[in-house]
């Protein structure tokens, strides 16, 4: 069992520190923020500590950190976070959800956070501080690049590519072989065919309100 500090004292955090305790050999001992966005100083039963003086109560050498920071500034925010961990000495860890199907192949990177329900084809890789929330479906071969963040029920095609810093919104499809450059948006919904450029953003149509009522229709 390893002792483990989380950044982030949003929901994300909590979910983070949730799924550590029940479902891996690691135990949350703290969250930590920059002390400029402290605000309490304990969360779930656990210190809140200012990321600025860490070192002194939960020193690098005897503690991980998990980075949990959402798709802010397309995962800009939480890469950078990641950076000025790793430059005060902390290993970031990967935890990989027990209820992830894949076959033990998959090269993962650090600072990656992958949830239930996803389905790791052979001969995928993993870049660092990847976010796949669950119920994905990484197809063979393919790549999710660094710094991604992969929402839920995305479907990932054979012999893919998704570029660094990349956003997959909910539902959206990417057909086999294509490449996403980096810094996408994908919203969700959207069916990608080809090949995009960089901080390309793609938005399906929206689905419109009938003219209809509720109480118009038959059901």
């Amino acid at each position: 069992m390893s002792k483990v500090v989380v950044f982030g004292t949003g929901s994300f955090a909590e979910v983070v520190q949730f799924y550590l305790t029940h479902d891996s050999e690691h135990e949350v001992v703290a969250f930590t923020v920059h002390e400029a966005h402290l605000q309490e100083t304990e969360l779930r039963g656990l210190p809140v500590v200012p990321f600025e003086r860490l070192h002194e109560t939960h020193p690098p050498e005897s503690h991980q950190m998990y980075v949990a920071v959402g798709y802010k500034g397309v995962n800009r925010v939480r890469a950078d976070v990641c950076a000025q961990a790793r430059e005060k000495g902390y290993t970031l860890l990967t935890y990989v959800s027990s209820k992830c199907t894949h076959w033990g192949d998959t090269k993962i990177g650090d600072n990656c956070f992958i949830f239930e329900d996803n389905t790791l084809q052979p001969f995928v890789t993993i870049g660092d501080n990847v976010v796949m929330w669950s119920g994905n479906h990484i197809g063979h071969h393919s790549t999710i690049g660094s710094n991604c963040f992969i929402t839920s029920h995305v479907v990932v095609s054979g012999h893919c590519r998704v570029g660094d810093y990349s956003f997959v919104g909910v539902n959206a499809t990417l057909r086999d072989g294509i490449t996403l450059g980096q810094y996408n948006v994908i919203g969700g919904g959207a069916i990608l065919m080809k090949d995009t450029q960089d901080k390309e953003v793609y938005v399906p149509r929206r689905t419109e309100p009938d003219a209809r009522t509720s109480d118009q229709i038959r059901m």
